[in-house]
């Protein structure tokens, strides 16, 4: 390979610094990955000092050369020539030397994995365009993984993880925040990588809970992006800013509002014009397309943790397959992103139209349109349920029914300001099943914890909390919250 593609004098550089003065490796950590360095022997130096590091051992020539002979890795001479090389003041501009060789070499293999899967594999144009950028973004973020992480180095990312989550002394929230107590308490918020269906007939109110869920980030400075493909981004908006100042929807929409309303939606524009939320409105796209936007956007603002997609059913596939297949290749990239990208990716998707014909219409994991492989890749399938949605249109059936007959009709319905509302866990990878109550103000589209007066009651199914571990065939189980 060309020299210009690699420097090993700064390289020993480098490493010798961190020898003399091991106190500023966490900097260099956070710049540079082995794959960074040239030199195959250079790389596992790198890596042992990263090891060491791990385990709050000294950075020194004795700790390096017994780990490196522990993994049959030891070069003598290597170790002579990064010892005797003059460590450096100025690391910065070595370290951006390097890394920028680094991103060449890694552009120049690409150039030839282009050329090999273009002429030697069938793959379609769009394929062959989604594996470029996935190595581009690889690339631009320094994420490239080796084929296997030994026991070693995943035992260790294992306890740094256990340590993060000890340090920060929360027992209840890991991932992101679902913006719901009890909620949290269920679910400990969403992974990274996670896939999260959110599910319901229409009128539930999938998308205002979805939104609730925006806001509640994005107003703890969170950064999210929503492919809004049904509804255009200002009507989105319109409900965020609803929530936020707890003005009717219906009275924001026509402009309708006190100078004291209208005081707090300029405060909320104002608070809302710094938030780190993106929306994508345009109404047709593809997983490829999605794909290419999510990336773009996530190496452009590391601070987006969420992504949200209202809904998965508009979505197009590739083309040339069956509406089934194409969900499972919609479902799967999601699933696949997510991972990619590290942060949850939120789907909103519909429900079928047969579990209105079952008395008891609280939905299952079947009534997932397309469901077979949506239920397989996702890591998390949530239903949203108002029992008053269907005792509403009831009273109108009764209503209609009584006027087509010239009967008198006196409505038993009440109009409520607050309705009761469940959020059913059909499925959670790393958790139990089961059911949390919240309360959805209509007037605001928006859904809040339900008062807790005395012991709240969270639902759990298939679980087993004596023992803590599933059990398929426990009885349903009641937790009073404390």
């Amino acid at each position: 390979m060309e020299e210009s593609l690699y420097n090993l004098a700064f390289e020993r550089s480098v490493l010798s610094s961190i020898i003399f003065d091991p106190s500023q490796f966490d900097e260099f950590e956070a710049v540079l990955i082995p794959e960074d360095f040239y030199l195959s022997a250079h790389q596992e130096i790198y890596r042992s000092m990263m090891a060491l590091s791990h385990r709050d051992l000294p950075i020194d020539e004795e700790f390096l050369k017994k780990e490196l002979t522990g993994k049959q890795k030891f070069d003598e001479r290597v170790m002579v020539e990064i010892l005797t090389a003059n460590p450096i003041s100025n690391t910065t501009a070595y370290v951006q030397e390097i890394k920028d060789k680094a991103i060449k070499r890694h552009l120049l293999t690409l150039t030839t994995e282009i050329k090999r899967v273009t002429l030697e594999e069938e793959l379609s144009g769009a394929d062959v365009v989604d594996l470029v950028e996935k190595k581009l973004y690889e690339i631009t973020q320094s994420s490239q993984a080796t084929d296997f992480k030994d026991a070693d180095t995943v035992t260790d990312e294992t306890m740094r993880y256990i340590e993060e989550m000890r340090a920060r002394g929360d027992a209840i929230l890991v991932g992101v925040d679902t913006g719901y107590a009890e909620l949290n308490k269920m679910t400990t918020g969403y992974g990274k990588g996670d896939l999260v269906i959110i599910a319901a007939r229409p009128a539930m109110g999938k998308t205002s809970f979805a939104l609730n869920m925006v806001q509640n980030l994005i107003e703890k400075g969170k950064g999210v992006a929503f492919f809004s493909l049904e509804m255009p981004a200002e009507q989105l908006m319109l409900r965020l800013l609803s929530v936020q100042t707890s003005i009717q929807l219906q009275r924001l929409r026509v402009g309708d509002m006190t100078p004291e309303e209208y005081k707090r939606l300029n405060d909320a524009v104002d608070k809302m014009r710094h938030t780190k939320l993106f929306v994508d409105d345009h109404g047709s796209i593809n997983i490829n397309q999605l794909r290419s936007k999510l990336r773009k956007l996530k190496s452009r603002h590391p601070e987006i943790e969420v992504a949200v997609i209202d809904y998965l059913q508009i979505m197009n596939g590739t083309g040339g397959k069956d509406r089934h297949l194409e969900v499972s290749e919609i479902s799967r990239g999601l699933k696949m992103l997510a991972r990619e990208l590290g942060i949850p990716i939120i789907a909103l998707s519909q429900l079928n139209r047969s579990l209105e014909s079952r008395a008891d219409k609280r939905p299952m994991l079947s009534d997932i349109r397309e469901s077979g492989s949506i239920e397989q890749d996702a890591d998390i399938i949530l239903f949203v349920y108002r029992n008053d949605v269907y005792l509403y249109k009831e009273e109108k059936e009764r209503e209609k029914e009584a006027i087509s007959s010239g009967k008198e009709f006196i409505s038993k319905y009440v109009e409520k300001e607050e309705e009761e509302a469940e959020i059913i866990i059909g499925k959670q990878r790393n958790g139990p099943t089961g059911h949390v109550k919240l309360m959805f103000q209509k007037k605001f589209t928006r859904f809040i914890d339900k008062p807790t007066f005395g012991a709240a009651q969270i639902v759990y199914e298939n679980i087993d909390m004596k023992s803590a571990t599933m059990n398929m065939d426990t009885e349903t189980v009641s937790m009073p919250i404390i």
